[in-house]
């Protein structure tokens, strides 16, 4: 996952070694961090990315001067929290400090570009082949960069794991959504997805801590992912996917299959392949193909294109930033974690009890305004209250979580059928460029610890004042046509849509679902 960086990244205590230290009384002996800082701070300057000079040769006796110079010899880490990370594997620390977050950036670049390609191989080879694909490259990708033996190496794994973790997830998202009846899909989506990614977070300190190596944490956290191989003879593949293939036997195999398995009754013949081809290229009044300038090209859908993107690349920007900058915080940073791991639980589990219960701009712009207020609080919290510091900067990060995996629903029903990849594409990959920023608004923290708190505030508060120009979809039943995307400004209009709406796709995708409304549905099909 994505904030591993937390712990494989963070930057150790450090200070500038010294020659007399490693040789002292003619032996290979270095003491312990703490120790030397106190023993020799007589050299160590006021950073620890300089020592004072000393005249002559480097003996104790030698006086020391007034002047600086740079850790000439390296530096001395401290191994309290780590035995190692890549920063002092590399020396990644003041003038290469700025391969700290560009590692970090170098995943997210990854996870933008299989952003653009997962959709086109998932719609190629189906979905089931990519999931598993992807599994396992990202497996593999993780336990090759264990191996890394430069900073170079590690960079473009990661960015190979990045491409991987992304597609995986896609593709994961689209067959569950595809197999799952309509009803099932919002409770599908939060909890399964969201609520895995918040265990999984909460479960990451519990490896660091016990796991101080950042080599050996890729390795274990990698060979879950092997757990999933068998699972290949149990999930099928996406009906929906087979029948546009004009797989149209194998579809009716899965959907057989999953009604025997949960005792549904299904009918002696669900499709008829030559008919319900027709029908697909038929029925429906608008062209079958469509690219990219479809999101564009009439005022409702380039209203919800434009919007989805700035406030997807905003919600991304706010998430990851603050979840990447949990090492940053006072305290322990393992239970910094972990909080902020089960923070985000309790936020997707109140996302899923209030989706159906208030208007969808509403929730929207409540998680977005309520993570922003808390954030830039923090400017009027003294600095010596840490713990209060934590708790807003922790509050504001529930409220953003439950924002992020928000927004996957809401644009799901907002961007019609025909072009409901292509759009989820466009605004995932804008996430991805907010996530290759946020590290380096994080390393703003530098030089002013306030300054990135202000910065995700005012981005998210953004957000929220423009996610109340989105149209409410609760209750109302998916687009597929491009006509029948909806206004902005939060008007909902009438959500009865047409006959056209029960084009066979959708028709199928909700028999895929075999529940007591795939029983009703596919007595009336019209495949």
């Amino acid at each position: 996952m994505g904030v591993i960086v937390v712990f494989v990244s963070d930057t150790p205590e450090h200070h500038c070694k010294i020659p007399f230290n490693s040789t002292r009384n003619g032996t290979d002996v270095e003491l312990p961090f703490h120790e030397q800082g106190s023993s020799s701070s007589s050299w160590i300057a006021p950073d620890s990315c300089s020592r004072y000079k000393r005249g002559g040769n480097w003996t104790e006796t030698v006086g020391l001067g007034n002047d600086t110079e740079q850790c000439l010899d390296g530096w001395v880490y401290s191994t309290e929290r780590y035995t190692a990370t890549i920063v002092s594997e590399w020396d990644l620390v003041c003038d290469n400090a700025w391969k700290v977050p560009f590692s970090t950036s170098s995943f997210f670049l990854g996870v933008l570009i299989g952003s653009f390609v997962s959709g086109h191989l998932s719609d190629q080879f189906g979905r089931k082949p990519v999931f598993y694909f992807t599994m396992v490259l990202q497996t593999v990708t993780a336990l090759i960069q264990a191996t890394s033996v430069s900073w170079v190496m590690f960079c473009i794994l990661n960015c190979l794991r990045g491409l991987g973790q992304i597609s995986n997830y896609i593709a994961s998202l689209v067959l569950g959504s595809e197999i799952l009846s309509q009803s099932a899909r919002v409770s599908f989506t939060l909890l399964c997805h969201s609520l895995g990614f918040g265990f999984g977070y909460a479960l990451l300190p519990l490896f660091a801590y016990f796991i101080r190596g950042w080599r050996m944490l890729l390795v274990a956290t990698a060979i879950p992912g092997f757990l999933f191989i068998p699972t290949w003879w149990l999930i099928p593949e996406s009906p929906r996917w087979l029948l546009q293939k004009g797989r149209v036997e194998e579809a009716e195999l899965v959907i057989r299959n999953a009604a025997k398995m949960n005792r549904v009754p299904v009918p002696e013949v669900i499709f008829e392949a030559g008919e319900c081809l027709e029908l697909m290229q038929n029925k429906c009044e608008e062209p079958q193909t469509y690219t990219y300038m479809d999101l564009i090209r009439t005022r409702n859908m380039r209203n919800i294109t434009v919007l989805s993107v700035f406030i997807w690349m905003s919600t991304a920007i706010v998430f990851y930033g603050l979840s990447l900058n949990t090492s940053n915080l006072n305290g322990n940073v393992y239970l910094n974690c972990f909080i902020s791991g089960a923070f985000d639980i309790v936020s997707y589990v109140a996302s899923w009890l209030l989706i159906n219960r208030a208007p969808r701009p509403t929730l929207l712009f409540s998680t977005l305004m309520f993570c922003g207020i808390m954030l830039l609080i923090i400017k009027l919290v003294p600095e010596d209250m840490h713990l209060m510091f934590q708790v807003l900067a922790l509050l504001g990060k529930m409220g953003v979580s439950g924002a992020y995996c928000f927004t996957y629903v809401f644009f799901t029903e907002l961007i019609p059928t025909v072009v409901r990849n292509m759009g989820l594409g466009i605004g995932s990959t804008a996430a991805r460029i907010g996530t290759i920023i946020c590290p380096y608004v994080i390393y703003m923290g530098v030089y002013s610890k306030i300054l990135p708190y202000i910065i995700f505030g005012t981005i998210s508060i953004m957000a929220a004042a423009v996610g109340l120009f989105l149209p409410d979809t609760r209750n109302c039943k998916l687009p597929n046509l491009i006509s029948q995307a909806k206004p902005i400004r939060g008007l909902c209009f009438s959500c009865n849509l047409k006959s056209c709406n029960s084009c066979p796709k959708e028709t199928v995708t909700a028999q895929a679902g075999i529940t007591e409304e795939f029983k009703e549905m596919s007595k009336s099909a019209p495949c």
